[in-house]
C-alpha cells in the first residue's frame, strides 16, 4: 500500500494534518512509526513530518526544564544540565537509536519500550499538545491513561519542574540484555525532601501495567517519612499493589511482580 509523506515547516499544519487524517501518523525519529510500517502495518497511509525548530528546542533555564518532543536522547546525553537524565537516556537502545529516537516518541512506546517515560513520569511531567481543538497542556500520567486516543494529536514539548537537588531523582532499568534491551520492569522516583523528610514523593514503574504507572502505595508508605531502612522496606513491600503486568517473551507477570519490590529496595537504597 503507498504512503503519502507530508513535510510542514509549522507544527500549526502539521496538526491539522494529524488531525484531518485518521491514517496520518507523526514521523519524528521513526524508531516506531517506520518499524510499523516495514512490518507492513496499513492503517497508515499518509506521514506527517514538521521541520519547525521548536520541536527540538532545550529550555533548562529558570524553574522548569522544557523539552521538545523532537528531542533526541543523544542530545539529552550531551547536555551537562540534563545529568539527573543521563541514566534514562542511556538505557535506551544503542547509539543508533540514540541518535534517532525521541522523548515525544517514547510516550507512545508499548512495552517493554518507554523507558523514558517511566522518568517523566515520576517527575510530574507535563506534556504540551496540538490539535484540532488547538494547543493544551496535559499531565503525563492523564496524557498516557487517554494514549490510545492521541494518535491524531502531535505532541510539542514535555516540561516539568526542575529538581531541586539532582539526587532525588532516581532511576532504575532492569533489562535481559544490557543496556539495549528491552525491559523486565523499569523503576524511577522523585524524592525531595524537606528537613529530613520526603515530601511530594513520586514513584513510577515500566511494564508493570500496560501503560508506565505510578506506584501509589509505595509512594504512600514515603510520604512525610525520613528515607531509612523501614521506611524502604515499607515502600518495597507496597510496589506491587496496583500493578497489572503481563506475560511476555521477556519475562512473564509473575516474575514481575516477585522482583519489582527488591528492586524498589535497590532503587531506594540507592544500590546499584
Amino acid at each position: 500500500m503507498p504512503v503519502t509523506v507530508k513535510t510542514f515547516t509549522s507544527t500549526n499544519e502539521a496538526a491539522a494534518a494529524l488531525s484531518s487524517d485518521r491514517s496520518a501518523r507523526y514521523l519524528g525519529g521513526g524508531t516506531l512509526v517506520m518499524r510499523a510500517l516495514n512490518e507492513g502495518d496499513i492503517s497508515i497511509s499518509t506521514v506527517v513530518r514538521a521541520s519547525d525548530h521548536a520541536l527540538t528546542r532545550i529550555d533548562t533555564g529558570g524553574s522548569r526544564i522544557t523539552l521538545g518532543a523532537g528531542v533526541t536522547y543523544a542530545r539529552i546525553l550531551a547536555d551537562r544540565d540534563l545529568g539527573f537524565l543521563h541514566a534514562p537516556a542511556r538505557s535506551i537502545g544503542g547509539p543508533a537509536v540514540r541518535n534517532m529516537g525521541t522523548v515525544g516518541g517514547n510516550l507512545f512506546a508499548p512495552n517493554p519500550y518507554g523507558d523514558f517515560t517511566v522518568a517523566m513520569l515520576a517527575l510530574d511531567a507535563v506534556v504540551s499538545v496540538q490539535g484540532g481543538l488547538g494547543s493544551r497542556e496535559v499531565p503525563i500520567e492523564e496524557f498516557l491513561q487517554s494514549r490510545d486516543r492521541q494518535a491524531g494529536t502531535l505532541v510539542l514539548a514535555i516540561s516539568f519542574a526542575k529538581p531541586g537537588n539532582a539526587e532525588a531523582f532516581r532511576y532504575r532499568k532492569i533489562a535481559r540484555i544490557k543496556p539495549k534491551g528491552g525491559a523486565v520492569i523499569t523503576l524511577a522516583a522523585y524524592l525531595p525532601v524537606n528537613g529530613s523528610r520526603i515530601v511530594g514523593a513520586r514513584v513510577a514503574l515500566g511494564s508493570m501495567a500496560p501503560t508506565p504507572i505510578r506506584a501509589r502505595a509505595a509512594e504512600r508508605a514515603l510520604e512525610g517519612r525520613s528515607l531509612d531502612a523501614s521506611t524502604i522496606d515499607a515502600a518495597a513491600a507496597a510496589a506491587v499493589e496496583g500493578t497489572s503486568p503481563s506475560d511476555s517473551a521477556i519475562a512473564s507477570a509473575w516474575y514481575r511482580r516477585e522482583i519489582v519490590s527488591v528492586h524498589l529496595k535497590r532503587l531506594l537504597s540507592g544500590q546499584e
